[in-house]
């Protein structure tokens, strides 16, 4: 079974698991609603459909040839009844999936006990996977607890919360037993189910390899930042009145919290200790997730988030960038009369002698004080002026993705009161032309992490409008001038 269909490719599981999959000698198709970022991702590597899976007459084109489906899609984060609105989907695939003759589905649900009543997200998981059977497809439902990973939306919660609040407070559902699955664990589980055998359909629970809960991940997370939590538990606190402190704390949550609290006020732990048998993968324990979660982040930004399937008007907007969770960006973009690989041979000369294309006296200043206080300062410059690669130092930052023709990411290695990146994208345009996009991400620390952003965006608004500019001036002329006046 070589050709494949991924439904809900778009999102935070589905994006993963497509890159997994490009290593195998397999016809990958995309069903999304979206395919914009599919293909700046991808490219030509898969096949692309534009469909909706709440029109039915879109889902032949999609189905047909396939041999199997994996359906990831759901619509917690949509406004309205999410419940119909995945019922709907749900039948409307699994007839489309009948009428193609297709021979497997796999599908991702959740983990829970059916036999004590579920929230309206379990409640709806555990039906679309019961929908999906009756179509009379052989089905492998995977039913997984939290997932822990960058990017995803419970680790992305965690994260908020620690971070933000030096005391909190812990309503009994934070202590509610569960399974947590680090992301990487489910990519194999899931890639596997695509070519066990399979007669029937059948329910396997996965989960990692240890029984906690979201106080429990709250203190790993704490644990591997080196931050210091008081948490104090209380008797009242339900999840909607739980829902409305999250999404004062964290407004990005606002929409998703309450069904996310509402899924875990019952245990999510595995029942039958043999489930996972058919699978090679050995699960990772909390600690290992968290600290791998990290480590994947301080190469960049994370893979895939799971607000990538959310419209960008869902990002919470303030006077000083944008903001994912705790996470702030500085996004700008600018395009070029010029190649994608001029803007790209031009950023990648940044750093070292030829300076950061604007304002280098400033630059200069900053890595004085990063001096000061013990760090490595402006004065390692950069080994080669043309080229860099993963691992090299740029000044005071350290390459960690290069992709040819289109990115540089950067990671700083300064004193900071938290942790920073610098991106470069460049993405092709019409007639010859071309878009940079440079972005710069800051984790803050803390609530001296948000004092220290807050205090020096003016000056960022500044430096990184400039550069921008000179990049692409520097790039349509045909050459890479740092020294440019202030």
């Amino acid at each position: 079974m070589n050709n494949i269909l991924i439904a809900g490719a778009s999102g935070y599981v589905g994006g993963r698991l497509l890159k997994c999959l490009l290593d195998r000698d397999l016809h990958l198709r995309c069903l999304a609603r979206r395919t914009e970022g599919l293909q700046a991702r991808f490219g030509d590597q898969v096949e692309l459909i534009q469909g909706n899976l709440m029109e039915p007459e879109s889902l032949a084109p999609a189905l047909v040839g396939m041999d199997s489906a994996v359906y990831l899609v759901h619509s917690m984060g949509s406004p309205g009844d999410f419940e119909e609105r995945e019922r709907i989907c749900a039948q409307n695939f699994a007839k489309a999936a009948q009428e193609a003759g297709l021979k497997r589905i796999v599908y991702l649900g959740g983990l829970c006990d059916e036999r004590v009543p579920l929230s309206p997200h379990m409640n709806s998981r555990m039906e679309t996977g019961r929908i999906l059977r009756e179509s009379g497809i052989p089905v492998l439902e995977l039913r997984a607890s939290i997932v822990l990973g960058a990017g995803s939306l419970s680790f992305e919660m965690i994260r908020a919360l620690v971070q933000r609040l030096p005391v909190m407070i812990t309503p009994k559902w934070v202590h509610v037993k569960a399974q947590p699955i680090f992301i990487d664990d489910l990519l194999s589980c899931l890639e596997e189910s695509l070519f066990v055998p399979l007669s029937s359909s059948q329910v396997v629970e996965v989960g990692g390899k240890d029984v906690t809960s979201y106080l429990g991940i709250m203190k790993a997370y704490a644990q591997e930042r080196g931050l210091h939590r008081i948490y104090l538990p209380v008797p009242f606190l339900s999840p909607t009145l739980s829902s409305l402190w999250l999404g004062l704390v964290t407004p990005l949550f606002a929409r998703v919290g309450r069904h996310l609290i509402e899924s875990v006020t019952h245990p999510s732990i595995i029942n039958n200790p043999d489930s996972m048998d058919m699978f090679s993968v050995q699960p990772r324990g909390v600690q290992e997730a968290v600290r791998d979660a990290l480590a994947e982040e301080e190469k960049g930004l994370a893979e895939t988030r799971w607000s990538d399937s959310l419209t960008s008007g869902q990002t919470h907007k303030t006077w000083a960038g944008v903001r994912f969770g705790t996470r702030l960006f500085d996004v700008r973009m600018r395009e070029a009369d010029c190649s994608p690989e001029e803007v790209f041979q031009t950023f990648m000369r940044i750093g070292g002698k030829q300076g950061w294309f604007f304002a280098n006296w400033l630059w200069q200043i900053r890595g004085i004080m990063d001096e000061l206080i013990g760090g490595v300062g402006m004065r390692r410059g950069r080994k080669d002026p043309e080229r860099v690669q993963p691992g090299d130092v740029v000044d005071c930052w350290r390459v960690s993705t290069v992709e040819e023709g289109r990115r540089l990411r950067l990671r700083a290695e300064m004193k900071l009161p938290g942790r920073a990146w610098l991106e470069f994208e460049v993405t092709p345009l019409e007639h010859g032309r071309s878009q940079l996009r440079q972005t710069a991400v800051f984790d803050p620390l803390g609530l001296m992490g948000l004092l220290y952003w807050y205090s020096i965006f003016p000056l960022h608004e500044v430096i990184f409008r400039g550069m921008i500019a000179q990049i692409v001036r520097a790039a349509e002329e045909g050459k890479a001038s740092a020294e440019t006046p202030f």
